[in-house]
């Protein structure tokens, strides 16, 4: 499976170069504020459409699931998308190859350096990726994580928690049926984030009264929905 995600500079880069296309792959990640940049420049956002102009200018990134060490894990079926920010660039990458030792496999959406960039943008590309199925959970990873649990928050069907602790990340997933996990790169050490990490993807979701509770949130969300 491979996707990509489109962004506001890609938008722009399109824009700089006078195409008034910006091709992309089908079933692309299409970030809101890139949508909003390619409406207020007249730009056409092209799924499939291989035009020699736009694809010049469309500079996306794949997005490829990456198989475990040990593809016979019983893990290897389950998908995590994982996502950065600069101010957690570092930590994704090492949570990447733990996420590989666990067993699981991993959809990495960037940011790929730390060379300043939106966290909006990637954390809109996790939760995606999950409210689509394409991933069983998302993890996404700022400097603090407060800020990517409030856009993943926004997103149909997401229910982002930000942890920073085994207790929050093991309650999130047992009461909440939580799909999301935010992390501070900059307030949490790599072992602490280890094993927030694996309690938060290893702990079920307990069902009974908490059921009940999890679609009240879900009643909410489509109240305002149909608005």
């Amino acid at each position: 499976m491979a996707k990509t995600l489109v962004t506001e500079k890609d938008v722009l880069d399109a824009v700089k170069k006078g195409a008034r296309f910006l091709s992309v792959a089908p079933g692309a990640i299409i970030t809101p504020s890139a949508q909003d940049v390619a409406l207020q420049h007249r730009i056409e956002i092209l799924q499939g459409t291989r035009s020699p102009q736009a694809i010049s200018a469309s500079g996306v990134e794949s997005v490829t699931v990456q198989p475990p060490k040990e593809k016979r894990s019983p893990n290897a079926s389950t998908v995590v998308a994982l996502g950065a920010d600069h101010g957690g660039f570092q930590l994704k990458e090492t949570l990447k190859a733990y996420l590989s030792e666990l067993g699981y496999s991993v959809a990495d959406v960037g940011t790929h350096s730390e060379q300043a960039c939106d966290y909006p943008d990637f954390a809109y590309a996790v939760a995606s990726l999950v409210t689509r199925g394409e991933a069983d959970k998302g993890i996404m990873i700022d400097a603090v994580g407060a800020a990517s649990a409030i856009v993943a928050n926004k997103v149909p069907a997401i229910r982002a928690v930000n942890a920073s602790n085994e207790f929050t990340a093991r309650s999130s997933r047992e009461h909440n049926d939580a799909n999301v996990l935010t992390l501070g790169g900059r307030v949490l050490g790599v072992e602490a984030a280890k094993a927030i990490v694996k309690i938060w993807l290893e702990t079920w979701f307990g069902g009974g009264r908490h059921q009940a509770r999890v679609q009240k949130i879900t009643d909410i969300e489509e109240k305002f929905s149909k608005k």
